[in-house]
């Protein structure tokens, strides 16, 4: 085992190697999962700087109301691939007078952690009826709205949604109020943990499963696969680390 002097003087070292080499790749190296090797992680604003970020666990605005751990800064990083394809998914949108805004993207092992130890206070339900109104607190981990282990954990899942760009060009993709700067409805906010949040729930109005439909039709399009329970949940399908999960702070892109 490393001590902590040792472990503080290698990620900084690391951290010199890769500003000085590439100054967008993490400069940070992950504990041990499967091996030793780093993850390439990288800012998604260093790839694609038009995609709007509200990363939700940095601060309060989440089901916990409070900052989650290894959240050190509001930055979105992924691995490389995922990056990249986001980048090509925002190209795309550019035509139609959207942007992508993501919520969560990786979400180091700590943060899960934290996740479930909020799970089991079943007296912290400060939130409950913003979040969690219909289902039972007690009932998360069985429901499947918390787990042990994320996707978002191997660098190659995201949270996302919609905003207008332009709303001219809009109106001709998605449906239901537009105007510059907002959200487009998807019927729920995100982490709402319900059922109308399921990606293909009928009860939802006609524009919102359109609009639903439709951000699924396009990251498909790109090679990312919904999980159906979260319409803003998406995971690359070829991702890098399908068995890794790595447990590196989330930090600020230098």
């Amino acid at each position: 085992m490393f001590s902590k002097a040792m472990m503080r003087g290698g990620l900084a070292g690391i951290a010199f190697l890769l500003i000085a080499g590439c100054a967008q790749q993490m400069p940070f190296a992950a504990k041990k999962s499967v091996d030793d090797a780093p993850p390439d992680l990288v800012a998604l604003r260093a790839v694609a700087p038009g995609i709007r970020q509200s990363m939700r666990y940095a601060g309060r605005h989440n089901f916990m109301g409070r900052p989650v751990a290894g959240y050190e800064a509001p930055e979105c990083w992924l691995s490389r691939r995922a990056a990249d394809s986001l980048a090509a998914v925002q190209q795309e949108l550019d035509g139609y007078g959207l942007r992508l805004r993501v919520f969560d993207c990786y979400r180091p092992q700590s943060a899960v952690n934290d996740f479930v130890r909020w799970g089991k206070d079943l007296s912290d339900q400060k939130n409950k009826d913003m979040y969690y109104p219909r289902v039972p607190k007690s009932e998360l981990f069985k429901r499947g709205y918390i787990a042990e282990k994320s996707g978002h954990s191997r660098g190659s899942t995201v949270d996302l949604g919609l905003d207008v760009a332009d709303s001219l060009l809009a109106r001709k993709q998605v449906r239901g109020p537009l105007a510059d700067g907002i959200a487009v409805d998807m019927g729920t906010p995100f982490d709402l943990f319900d059922e109308q949040s399921h990606t293909d729930n009928a009860d939802q109005s006609p524009d919102v499963q359109h609009n639903r439909r439709w951000l699924r039709a396009l990251m498909q399009r790109h090679g990312w696969r919904n999980l159906p329970e979260e319409w803003w949940h998406y995971t690359l399908q070829d991702e890098p680390y399908p068995d890794r999960y790595f447990d590196i702070p989330v930090r600020k892109a230098p």
